[in-house]
Protein backbone atom coordinates (compact mmCIF):
# COMPACT_ATOMS: atom_id res chain seq x y z
CA UNK A 1 0.00 0.00 0.00
CA UNK A 2 1.39 3.40 -0.97
CA UNK A 3 1.70 6.11 1.63
CA UNK A 4 -0.60 9.14 1.33
CA UNK A 5 1.62 12.17 0.98
CA UNK A 6 -0.28 15.09 -0.53
CA UNK A 7 -2.82 17.15 1.45
CA UNK A 8 -5.71 16.14 -0.82
CA UNK A 9 -4.82 12.44 -0.47
CA UNK A 10 -4.86 12.86 3.31
CA UNK A 11 -8.31 14.49 3.14
CA UNK A 12 -9.67 11.81 0.79
CA UNK A 13 -8.45 9.00 3.04
CA UNK A 14 -9.88 10.63 6.17
CA UNK A 15 -13.22 11.47 4.54
CA UNK A 16 -13.60 7.94 3.21
CA UNK A 17 -13.58 6.67 6.79
CA UNK A 18 -16.97 8.27 7.49
CA UNK A 19 -18.41 8.61 3.96
CA UNK A 20 -17.45 5.19 2.62
CA UNK A 21 -18.44 4.80 -1.02
CA UNK A 22 -20.06 8.25 -0.93
CA UNK A 23 -16.55 9.63 -1.42
CA UNK A 24 -15.90 9.02 -5.12
CA UNK A 25 -12.77 9.35 -7.25
CA UNK A 26 -14.50 7.76 -10.24
CA UNK A 27 -13.61 9.55 -13.48
CA UNK A 28 -17.16 9.89 -14.80
CA UNK A 29 -18.44 11.21 -11.46
CA UNK A 30 -15.63 13.75 -11.33
CA UNK A 31 -16.40 14.75 -14.93
CA UNK A 32 -20.06 15.39 -14.00
CA UNK A 33 -18.82 17.79 -11.30
CA UNK A 34 -16.26 19.59 -13.47
CA UNK A 35 -18.56 22.45 -14.54
CA UNK A 36 -22.17 23.64 -14.81
CA UNK A 37 -24.01 24.90 -17.89
CA UNK A 38 -21.41 27.56 -18.64
CA UNK A 39 -18.70 27.77 -21.31
CA UNK A 40 -15.67 27.73 -19.00
CA UNK A 41 -13.05 25.02 -19.46
CA UNK A 42 -13.96 22.09 -17.17
CA UNK A 43 -11.73 21.25 -14.21
CA UNK A 44 -11.83 17.81 -12.62
CA UNK A 45 -12.07 17.75 -8.82
CA UNK A 46 -9.80 15.27 -7.07
CA UNK A 47 -12.85 13.67 -5.46
CA UNK A 48 -16.59 14.12 -5.04
CA UNK A 49 -18.13 13.91 -1.56
CA UNK A 50 -21.85 13.08 -1.47
CA UNK A 51 -22.82 14.43 1.95
CA UNK A 52 -26.10 13.74 3.74
CA UNK A 53 -25.83 15.61 7.06
CA UNK A 54 -24.57 18.89 8.47
CA UNK A 55 -22.11 16.93 10.59
CA UNK A 56 -20.54 15.39 7.46
CA UNK A 57 -20.21 18.83 5.86
CA UNK A 58 -18.60 20.14 9.04
CA UNK A 59 -16.10 17.28 9.24
CA UNK A 60 -15.08 17.64 5.59
CA UNK A 61 -14.62 21.41 5.85
CA UNK A 62 -12.58 21.04 9.03
CA UNK A 63 -10.32 18.53 7.24
CA UNK A 64 -9.96 20.72 4.16
CA UNK A 65 -9.28 23.80 6.30
CA UNK A 66 -6.60 21.94 8.23
CA UNK A 67 -4.83 20.72 5.09
CA UNK A 68 -5.48 23.68 2.77
CA UNK A 69 -7.60 21.71 0.26
CA UNK A 70 -10.12 23.55 -1.93
CA UNK A 71 -13.86 22.87 -1.53
CA UNK A 72 -16.43 23.64 -4.24
CA UNK A 73 -20.10 23.23 -3.24
CA UNK A 74 -22.28 21.53 -5.88
CA UNK A 75 -26.08 21.36 -6.05
CA UNK A 76 -27.83 20.58 -9.35
CA UNK A 77 -25.05 21.88 -11.61
CA UNK A 78 -27.31 24.35 -13.45
CA UNK A 79 -25.05 27.38 -12.93
CA UNK A 80 -24.50 29.64 -15.94
CA UNK A 81 -21.50 31.52 -14.49
CA UNK A 82 -19.03 28.76 -13.57
CA UNK A 83 -19.87 28.65 -9.85
CA UNK A 84 -19.43 24.87 -9.57
CA UNK A 85 -16.23 24.63 -11.62
CA UNK A 86 -13.55 23.41 -9.14
CA UNK A 87 -10.77 25.56 -10.58
CA UNK A 88 -8.29 24.43 -7.91
CA UNK A 89 -9.48 20.80 -8.00
CA UNK A 90 -9.80 19.51 -4.42
CA UNK A 91 -13.20 18.31 -3.16
CA UNK A 92 -16.49 18.83 -4.97
CA UNK A 93 -19.03 18.87 -2.13
CA UNK A 94 -22.28 17.50 -3.56
CA UNK A 95 -25.30 18.47 -1.41
CA UNK A 96 -27.96 17.06 -3.74
CA UNK A 97 -28.79 14.21 -1.32
CA UNK A 98 -29.76 16.59 1.47
CA UNK A 99 -33.42 16.71 0.41
CA UNK A 100 -35.49 16.65 3.60
CA UNK A 101 -38.37 19.02 4.30
CA UNK A 102 -37.77 19.30 8.04
CA UNK A 103 -40.64 21.57 9.15
CA UNK A 104 -43.72 23.23 7.73
CA UNK A 105 -45.41 25.78 9.98
CA UNK A 106 -48.75 26.34 8.29
CA UNK A 107 -50.05 29.03 10.64
CA UNK A 108 -46.89 31.13 10.31
CA UNK A 109 -46.35 30.23 6.64
CA UNK A 110 -42.72 29.20 6.86
CA UNK A 111 -40.73 26.00 6.44
CA UNK A 112 -37.28 24.57 7.14
CA UNK A 113 -35.58 22.52 4.43
CA UNK A 114 -32.23 21.02 3.52
CA UNK A 115 -30.33 22.66 0.64
CA UNK A 116 -30.77 19.88 -1.92
CA UNK A 117 -34.55 20.38 -2.14
CA UNK A 118 -35.63 21.87 -5.47
CA UNK A 119 -38.42 24.41 -5.93
CA UNK A 120 -40.48 21.82 -7.80
CA UNK A 121 -40.11 19.25 -5.01
CA UNK A 122 -41.00 21.76 -2.31
CA UNK A 123 -44.11 22.97 -4.12
CA UNK A 124 -45.28 19.40 -4.72
CA UNK A 125 -44.92 18.83 -0.96
CA UNK A 126 -46.79 22.05 -0.11
CA UNK A 127 -49.61 21.83 -2.65
CA UNK A 128 -52.15 20.14 -0.36
CA UNK A 129 -51.45 22.68 2.37
CA UNK A 130 -52.61 25.60 0.22
CA UNK A 131 -49.16 27.24 0.12
CA UNK A 132 -46.33 27.60 -2.35
CA UNK A 133 -42.78 28.90 -2.66
CA UNK A 134 -42.72 31.49 -5.45
CA UNK A 135 -39.06 32.02 -6.37
CA UNK A 136 -38.84 30.47 -9.82
CA UNK A 137 -35.56 30.56 -11.76
CA UNK A 138 -36.94 28.05 -14.24
CA UNK A 139 -34.38 25.29 -14.02
CA UNK A 140 -34.41 22.39 -11.58
CA UNK A 141 -32.01 24.27 -9.32
CA UNK A 142 -31.64 23.34 -5.67
CA UNK A 143 -32.84 25.93 -3.18
CA UNK A 144 -29.42 25.89 -1.50
CA UNK A 145 -27.87 26.82 -4.83
CA UNK A 146 -30.51 29.49 -5.35
CA UNK A 147 -29.56 31.01 -1.99
CA UNK A 148 -25.85 30.84 -2.84
CA UNK A 149 -26.35 32.72 -6.13
CA UNK A 150 -29.11 35.06 -4.90
CA UNK A 151 -31.44 33.67 -7.56
CA UNK A 152 -34.59 35.28 -8.84
CA UNK A 153 -36.97 34.30 -11.65
CA UNK A 154 -40.30 34.91 -13.27
CA UNK A 155 -42.26 35.66 -10.08
CA UNK A 156 -39.83 38.21 -8.64
CA UNK A 157 -41.80 41.22 -9.85
CA UNK A 158 -44.56 40.36 -7.33
CA UNK A 159 -43.00 38.07 -4.71
CA UNK A 160 -39.38 39.22 -4.65
CA UNK A 161 -36.15 37.29 -5.10
CA UNK A 162 -34.71 34.53 -2.93
CA UNK A 163 -33.22 37.26 -0.71
CA UNK A 164 -36.68 38.48 0.35
CA UNK A 165 -37.97 34.95 0.92
CA UNK A 166 -35.31 33.51 3.23
CA UNK A 167 -35.84 34.00 6.98
CA UNK A 168 -32.74 32.20 8.22
CA UNK A 169 -29.93 29.77 7.43
CA UNK A 170 -27.72 27.13 8.94
CA UNK A 171 -24.19 27.60 7.59
CA UNK A 172 -21.00 25.59 8.01
CA UNK A 173 -17.99 27.90 8.00
CA UNK A 174 -14.65 27.17 6.35
CA UNK A 175 -13.13 25.70 9.51
CA UNK A 176 -16.12 23.43 10.21
CA UNK A 177 -17.96 25.60 12.73
CA UNK A 178 -21.76 25.61 12.38
CA UNK A 179 -23.77 28.81 12.85
CA UNK A 180 -27.46 29.72 12.73
CA UNK A 181 -28.58 33.02 11.17
CA UNK A 182 -31.96 34.71 11.24
CA UNK A 183 -35.01 32.96 12.67
CA UNK A 184 -38.75 32.47 12.28
CA UNK A 185 -39.85 36.04 12.93
CA UNK A 186 -40.64 38.30 9.99
CA UNK A 187 -38.42 41.11 11.24
CA UNK A 188 -35.63 41.65 13.77
CA UNK A 189 -33.38 44.59 14.64
CA UNK A 190 -30.32 43.12 16.32
CA UNK A 191 -26.79 42.40 15.19
CA UNK A 192 -25.36 42.13 11.72
CA UNK A 193 -27.64 40.59 9.10
CA UNK A 194 -25.62 37.41 8.55
CA UNK A 195 -28.43 35.78 6.57
CA UNK A 196 -28.09 38.38 3.82
CA UNK A 197 -24.29 38.07 3.95
CA UNK A 198 -24.47 34.42 2.94
CA UNK A 199 -27.28 34.91 0.41
CA UNK A 200 -25.36 35.48 -2.82
CA UNK A 201 -21.94 34.55 -1.39
CA UNK A 202 -21.64 31.70 -3.93
CA UNK A 203 -20.04 29.22 -1.53
CA UNK A 204 -17.05 31.51 -0.96
CA UNK A 205 -17.81 32.14 2.74
CA UNK A 206 -19.43 28.90 3.90
CA UNK A 207 -21.77 26.06 2.98
CA UNK A 208 -25.52 26.42 3.49
CA UNK A 209 -26.95 23.27 5.11
CA UNK A 210 -30.45 24.39 6.14
CA UNK A 211 -32.79 27.10 4.81
CA UNK A 212 -35.85 28.61 6.51
CA UNK A 213 -38.19 29.99 3.87
CA UNK A 214 -41.13 32.37 3.82
CA UNK A 215 -44.13 30.73 2.12
CA UNK A 216 -47.15 32.27 0.37
CA UNK A 217 -50.78 31.27 0.03
CA UNK A 218 -51.86 29.84 -3.33
CA UNK A 219 -53.95 32.61 -4.94
CA UNK A 220 -57.69 32.19 -5.34
CA UNK A 221 -57.41 32.84 -9.08
CA UNK A 222 -54.63 32.84 -11.67
CA UNK A 223 -54.77 33.90 -15.29
CA UNK A 224 -52.04 33.84 -17.92
CA UNK A 225 -51.97 35.96 -21.06
CA UNK A 226 -49.90 36.16 -24.22
CA UNK A 227 -49.79 39.11 -26.60
CA UNK A 228 -47.59 39.83 -29.60
CA UNK A 229 -46.12 43.11 -30.83
CA UNK A 230 -45.05 44.61 -34.14
CA UNK A 231 -41.71 45.74 -32.70
CA UNK A 232 -39.41 45.05 -29.77
CA UNK A 233 -39.68 48.72 -28.77
CA UNK A 234 -43.49 48.51 -28.51
CA UNK A 235 -43.29 45.51 -26.18
CA UNK A 236 -40.71 47.15 -23.92
CA UNK A 237 -42.70 50.40 -23.72
CA UNK A 238 -45.76 48.36 -22.76
CA UNK A 239 -43.82 46.82 -19.87
CA UNK A 240 -42.63 50.22 -18.66
CA UNK A 241 -46.15 51.67 -18.78
CA UNK A 242 -47.66 48.67 -16.97
CA UNK A 243 -45.10 48.86 -14.16
CA UNK A 244 -45.39 52.63 -13.81
CA UNK A 245 -49.18 52.26 -13.64
CA UNK A 246 -48.86 50.12 -10.50
CA UNK A 247 -50.75 47.13 -11.91
CA UNK A 248 -49.76 44.18 -9.66
CA UNK A 249 -48.76 41.64 -12.30
CA UNK A 250 -47.29 38.41 -10.92
CA UNK A 251 -45.11 37.72 -13.97
CA UNK A 252 -44.30 39.71 -17.08
CA UNK A 253 -41.78 38.10 -19.42
CA UNK A 254 -40.47 39.33 -22.77
CA UNK A 255 -39.34 37.11 -25.65
CA UNK A 256 -37.99 38.79 -28.78
CA UNK A 257 -38.69 37.50 -32.28
CA UNK A 258 -35.63 35.22 -32.35
CA UNK A 259 -36.48 33.71 -28.99
CA UNK A 260 -40.09 33.17 -30.06
CA UNK A 261 -38.94 31.43 -33.23
CA UNK A 262 -36.82 29.14 -31.05
CA UNK A 263 -39.67 28.45 -28.59
CA UNK A 264 -42.20 27.78 -31.35
CA UNK A 265 -39.88 25.14 -32.80
CA UNK A 266 -38.67 23.65 -29.52
CA UNK A 267 -41.84 23.74 -27.42
CA UNK A 268 -44.34 23.32 -30.28
CA UNK A 269 -46.11 26.60 -29.49
CA UNK A 270 -48.87 26.45 -32.08
CA UNK A 271 -50.85 29.51 -33.06
CA UNK A 272 -48.09 32.04 -32.44
CA UNK A 273 -45.92 33.99 -34.86
CA UNK A 274 -42.18 34.57 -34.50
CA UNK A 275 -42.78 38.11 -33.20
CA UNK A 276 -41.81 39.87 -30.00
CA UNK A 277 -44.13 38.53 -27.33
CA UNK A 278 -45.08 39.18 -23.71
CA UNK A 279 -46.07 36.34 -21.38
CA UNK A 280 -48.03 37.62 -18.36
CA UNK A 281 -49.66 36.15 -15.30
CA UNK A 282 -52.06 37.66 -12.77
CA UNK A 283 -52.76 36.41 -9.23
CA UNK A 284 -55.52 37.38 -6.82
CA UNK A 285 -59.29 37.16 -6.57
CA UNK A 286 -61.42 36.41 -9.63
CA UNK A 287 -62.49 40.05 -9.84
CA UNK A 288 -58.99 41.38 -9.22
CA UNK A 289 -57.40 39.15 -11.84
CA UNK A 290 -60.00 40.17 -14.41
CA UNK A 291 -59.47 43.86 -13.68
CA UNK A 292 -55.66 43.57 -13.89
CA UNK A 293 -55.79 41.64 -17.14
CA UNK A 294 -58.16 44.11 -18.78
CA UNK A 295 -55.97 47.05 -17.72
CA UNK A 296 -52.86 45.45 -19.23
CA UNK A 297 -54.69 44.52 -22.42
CA UNK A 298 -55.78 48.14 -22.88
CA UNK A 299 -52.20 49.40 -22.43
CA UNK A 300 -50.75 46.78 -24.77
CA UNK A 301 -53.37 47.57 -27.42
CA UNK A 302 -52.27 51.20 -27.36
CA UNK A 303 -48.81 49.98 -28.38
CA UNK A 304 -50.15 47.86 -31.24
CA UNK A 305 -50.33 44.46 -29.54
CA UNK A 306 -52.45 41.78 -31.18
CA UNK A 307 -53.31 38.14 -30.72
CA UNK A 308 -54.31 38.27 -27.07
CA UNK A 309 -54.72 34.74 -25.72
CA UNK A 310 -55.96 34.13 -22.18
CA UNK A 311 -55.46 30.94 -20.20
CA UNK A 312 -57.14 30.35 -16.84
CA UNK A 313 -56.91 26.55 -16.67
CA UNK A 314 -53.77 25.09 -15.10
CA UNK A 315 -52.86 22.94 -18.10
CA UNK A 316 -52.77 25.85 -20.57
CA UNK A 317 -50.89 28.09 -18.12
CA UNK A 318 -48.34 25.39 -17.42
CA UNK A 319 -47.77 24.81 -21.13
CA UNK A 320 -46.99 28.49 -21.66
CA UNK A 321 -44.69 28.77 -18.68
CA UNK A 322 -42.92 25.52 -19.48
CA UNK A 323 -42.09 26.99 -22.88
CA UNK A 324 -40.73 30.08 -21.13
CA UNK A 325 -38.65 27.98 -18.74
CA UNK A 326 -37.26 25.99 -21.68
CA UNK A 327 -36.20 29.19 -23.46
CA UNK A 328 -32.48 28.60 -22.86
CA UNK A 329 -32.59 25.11 -24.38
CA UNK A 330 -34.81 26.33 -27.20
CA UNK A 331 -32.34 29.08 -28.07
CA UNK A 332 -29.36 26.71 -28.05
CA UNK A 333 -31.31 24.31 -30.29
CA UNK A 334 -32.12 27.11 -32.75
CA UNK A 335 -28.75 26.69 -34.47
CA UNK A 336 -27.27 23.17 -34.55
CA UNK A 337 -23.65 22.79 -33.39
CA UNK A 338 -23.79 26.07 -31.49
CA UNK A 339 -23.40 26.94 -27.81
CA UNK A 340 -24.52 30.01 -25.94
CA UNK A 341 -23.38 32.49 -23.33
CA UNK A 342 -25.96 34.51 -21.45
CA UNK A 343 -25.93 38.11 -20.30
CA UNK A 344 -27.80 38.98 -17.11
CA UNK A 345 -28.09 42.76 -17.17
CA UNK A 346 -30.64 44.47 -14.92
CA UNK A 347 -31.39 48.19 -15.22
CA UNK A 348 -33.81 50.69 -13.68
CA UNK A 349 -37.20 50.17 -15.30
CA UNK A 350 -37.10 53.65 -16.90
CA UNK A 351 -33.92 52.69 -18.83
CA UNK A 352 -35.17 49.28 -19.94
CA UNK A 353 -35.96 50.29 -23.53
CA UNK A 354 -32.47 51.71 -24.07
CA UNK A 355 -30.84 48.61 -22.62
CA UNK A 356 -32.89 46.01 -24.49
CA UNK A 357 -32.92 47.80 -27.84
CA UNK A 358 -29.22 48.58 -27.50
CA UNK A 359 -28.44 44.92 -26.80
CA UNK A 360 -30.36 43.79 -29.87
CA UNK A 361 -28.71 46.43 -32.05
CA UNK A 362 -25.25 45.38 -30.87
CA UNK A 363 -26.10 41.73 -31.50
CA UNK A 364 -27.16 42.41 -35.07
CA UNK A 365 -24.04 44.50 -35.72
CA UNK A 366 -21.83 41.67 -34.43
CA UNK A 367 -23.21 39.18 -36.95
CA UNK A 368 -24.01 36.69 -34.19
CA UNK A 369 -27.48 35.30 -33.58
CA UNK A 370 -28.88 36.23 -30.19
CA UNK A 371 -32.17 35.62 -28.41
CA UNK A 372 -33.51 38.04 -25.81
CA UNK A 373 -35.68 36.86 -22.96
CA UNK A 374 -36.23 38.58 -19.67
CA UNK A 375 -38.02 39.15 -16.40
CA UNK A 376 -38.62 42.65 -17.65
CA UNK A 377 -41.04 43.62 -14.88
CA UNK A 378 -38.02 44.20 -12.66
CA UNK A 379 -35.69 45.45 -15.41
CA UNK A 380 -33.79 42.18 -15.85
CA UNK A 381 -33.18 40.60 -19.26
CA UNK A 382 -30.93 37.96 -20.78
CA UNK A 383 -29.36 38.03 -24.21
CA UNK A 384 -28.36 34.48 -25.17
CA UNK A 385 -25.50 34.84 -27.66
CA UNK A 386 -24.97 31.84 -29.93
CA UNK A 387 -21.56 30.93 -31.35
CA UNK A 388 -20.21 27.87 -33.22
CA UNK A 389 -19.25 25.13 -30.79
CA UNK A 390 -15.50 24.57 -30.71
CA UNK A 391 -14.73 27.92 -32.35
CA UNK A 392 -12.34 29.96 -30.19
CA UNK A 393 -12.86 32.94 -32.49
CA UNK A 394 -16.62 32.64 -32.13
CA UNK A 395 -16.36 32.37 -28.34
CA UNK A 396 -14.16 35.48 -28.16
CA UNK A 397 -16.58 37.36 -30.41
CA UNK A 398 -19.47 36.33 -28.15
CA UNK A 399 -17.60 37.48 -25.04
CA UNK A 400 -16.83 40.82 -26.71
CA UNK A 401 -20.54 41.28 -27.38
CA UNK A 402 -21.34 40.30 -23.78
CA UNK A 403 -18.92 42.95 -22.48
CA UNK A 404 -20.45 45.61 -24.71
CA UNK A 405 -23.98 44.81 -23.49
CA UNK A 406 -22.87 44.82 -19.84
CA UNK A 407 -20.99 48.10 -20.31
CA UNK A 408 -24.13 49.76 -21.64
CA UNK A 409 -26.18 48.32 -18.79
CA UNK A 410 -23.75 49.71 -16.21
CA UNK A 411 -23.77 53.10 -17.95
CA UNK A 412 -27.56 53.14 -17.57
CA UNK A 413 -27.29 52.66 -13.82
CA UNK A 414 -27.72 48.89 -13.93
CA UNK A 415 -25.85 45.80 -12.79
CA UNK A 416 -23.85 43.12 -14.56
CA UNK A 417 -25.89 40.36 -12.91
CA UNK A 418 -29.50 40.53 -11.84
CA UNK A 419 -29.83 36.91 -10.76
CA UNK A 420 -27.14 34.56 -12.11
CA UNK A 421 -24.39 35.73 -9.77
CA UNK A 422 -20.71 36.40 -10.43
CA UNK A 423 -18.89 33.05 -10.44
CA UNK A 424 -16.16 33.08 -13.05
CA UNK A 425 -18.10 34.80 -15.80
CA UNK A 426 -18.79 38.22 -14.24
CA UNK A 427 -15.65 38.78 -12.10
CA UNK A 428 -14.19 41.40 -14.41
CA UNK A 429 -17.17 43.71 -13.89
CA UNK A 430 -17.20 43.83 -10.08
CA UNK A 431 -14.74 46.67 -9.56
CA UNK A 432 -16.26 48.61 -12.47
CA UNK A 433 -19.69 48.34 -10.82
CA UNK A 434 -18.84 48.72 -7.14
CA UNK A 435 -15.49 50.54 -7.04
CA UNK A 436 -12.11 49.50 -5.66
CA UNK A 437 -12.89 50.36 -2.02
CA UNK A 438 -16.10 48.33 -1.92
CA UNK A 439 -14.28 45.41 -3.54
CA UNK A 440 -11.55 45.67 -0.88
CA UNK A 441 -14.22 45.41 1.84
CA UNK A 442 -15.65 42.31 0.17
CA UNK A 443 -12.18 40.77 0.08
CA UNK A 444 -11.66 41.53 3.78
CA UNK A 445 -14.89 39.69 4.64
CA UNK A 446 -13.69 36.72 2.58
CA UNK A 447 -10.32 36.67 4.39
CA UNK A 448 -11.98 36.93 7.82
CA UNK A 449 -14.28 33.95 7.24
CA UNK A 450 -12.00 31.88 5.00
CA UNK A 451 -8.38 32.75 5.93
CA UNK A 452 -6.91 29.80 4.04
CA UNK A 453 -8.89 30.55 0.88
CA UNK A 454 -10.34 27.05 0.50
CA UNK A 455 -13.99 28.01 -0.12
CA UNK A 456 -14.86 27.93 -3.81
CA UNK A 457 -11.59 29.61 -4.80
CA UNK A 458 -11.42 31.67 -7.98
CA UNK A 459 -15.04 32.76 -7.77
CA UNK A 460 -16.21 36.34 -7.22
CA UNK A 461 -12.65 37.75 -7.24
CA UNK A 462 -10.18 37.40 -10.10
CA UNK A 463 -7.28 36.22 -7.96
Amino acid sequence: MSLTTTPVEIVIAAAREFLGDRLSVNGSVREQHSRGEDTTTPTLPDAVAFVETTEEVSRILALCHQHGVAVTPFGAGTSLEGHVNPVRAGISLDLSRMTAVLEVNEEDMDCLIEPGVTRQELNAFLRDKGMFFPVDPGSHATIGGMCATRASGTNAVRYGTIRENVLGLEVVLADGRVIQTGGRVRKASNGYDLTRLFIGSEGTLGVITKVRLRLHGIPEAMSAAVCQFPTLAAAVETVITVMQSGIPVARIELLDEDQMEACIKYSKLEGFAAKTTLFLEFHGTDAGVKEQAEAVEAIASDYGATGFAWATDAESRNRLWQARHDAYWAAVALKPAHRGITTDVCVPISRLAEAVLGAKEKSRASGLTSCIVGHVGDGNFHCLILFPEGSQEGLEQAWALDRAIVAEGLALGGTCSGEHGVGLGKREFLEQEHGAEALAVMRSVKVALDPRGIMNPGKMFRN
